[in-house]
């Protein structure tokens, strides 16, 4: 019974993945359209700002690192289809002040024209054990992950409202899918952008403004590279049960993406992974039971 009804999801789910095209709004036409990039600096961020200017957009990069917006901003220009494209570099914490982030926006418009996308990328992971971790940590990856996707997102909706247009993308993570071992700080910030992306769609919705949350698994970049330094040992071993994918390929499928209900699909891919990963984390513990006892004997 529990197989037949796992068939029949997942049955749903391809059904719905099929006929998505048939109930998705009329794609955005990138030629010509404003994009705005948070985090857009390194990793998936500057890959999306990529491969959006490949389709001939405009490009406004958001992130707090100057030097590394310039670079970003070189790399980037390398793939222009004409020669009227701009990229756009702003410093600035998404996280900290909204009034801040809001003037940057302004700035980005009065250069660039509205805004026809953003895509909220800013965002960092901390692994550790819950009680290992810091209060602060909690505080820090709200603030960043959550907050700095409610910021840029608040600056832009009240004008794609009135042009009714616009696409809001919120990058969250497989950890915003499924609470895993050591991400009880990152987990919860991205499970925040979930509710955030649901309860905003019905918003907007009617304004013809779209809002699409992208769940990419483990990415080659540097912020991944920076989380492998604080998991712990349960963690590791969940990771290397999975495939590392590279940015291109996730910023391409965010890109493709245009409506939520496409992302059904990998949500209840994800679902499969749960009885592995709380196998994994029942081993570890028989482990360190076991090497505890025979410390105590010894």
């Amino acid at each position: 019974m529990l197989l037949l009804a796992a068939a029949f999801l997942v049955a749903f789910e391809l059904l719905l993945y099929m006929v998505s095209p048939l109930i998705s709004p009329k794609p955005l036409a990138l030629p010509g359209a404003h994009v705005v990039v948070t985090g857009g600096s390194s990793g998936i961020g500057k890959c999306i700002a990529i491969e959006c200017y490949k389709q001939g957009a405009f490009i406004t990069l958001v992130a707090r690192n100057e030097d590394k917006l310039l670079q970003a901003k070189k790399e980037i220009e390398k793939h222009s289809i004409n020669d009227k494209q701009v990229v756009l570099c702003i410093s600035v914490d998404v996280s900290q002040d909204y009034n801040q982030v809001e003037n940057v926006i302004k700035q980005a418009q009065e250069k660039l024209g509205p805004v026809d996308m953003l895509v909220n990328c800013a965002g960092m992971s901390v692994a550790g054990k819950f009680e290992d971790l810091e209060v602060s940590t909690f505080e820090r990856l709200m603030n960043l992950n959550y907050l700095g996707s409610v910021y840029p997102s608040r600056a832009v909706i009240t004008t794609m409202k009135e042009r009714r247009v616009g696409r809001i993308v919120f990058v969250s993570s497989q950890a915003g899918q499924l609470g895993l071992f050591g991400f009880t700080a990152y987990s919860s910030s991205k499970f925040a952008l979930r509710g955030l992306a649901e309860a905003l769609q019905m918003e907007v919705k009617p304004y013809n403004v779209y809002v699409t949350v992208a769940y990419p698994p483990d990415t080659d970049t540097p912020g991944f590279a920076e989380e492998n330094k604080t998991k712990p040992l349960e963690t590791r071993l969940i990771s290397e049960t999975t495939s590392i994918c590279k940015p291109e390929q996730v910023a391409k499928q965010i890109v493709k993406d245009a409506i939520v209900v496409t992302m059904g699909l990998f949500r209840t891919i994800a679902l499969f992974y749960l009885g592995s990963f709380d196998s994994i984390i029942r081993r570890c513990m028989m482990q360190k039971a076991r090497s505890e006892t025979a410390d105590k004997t010894a």
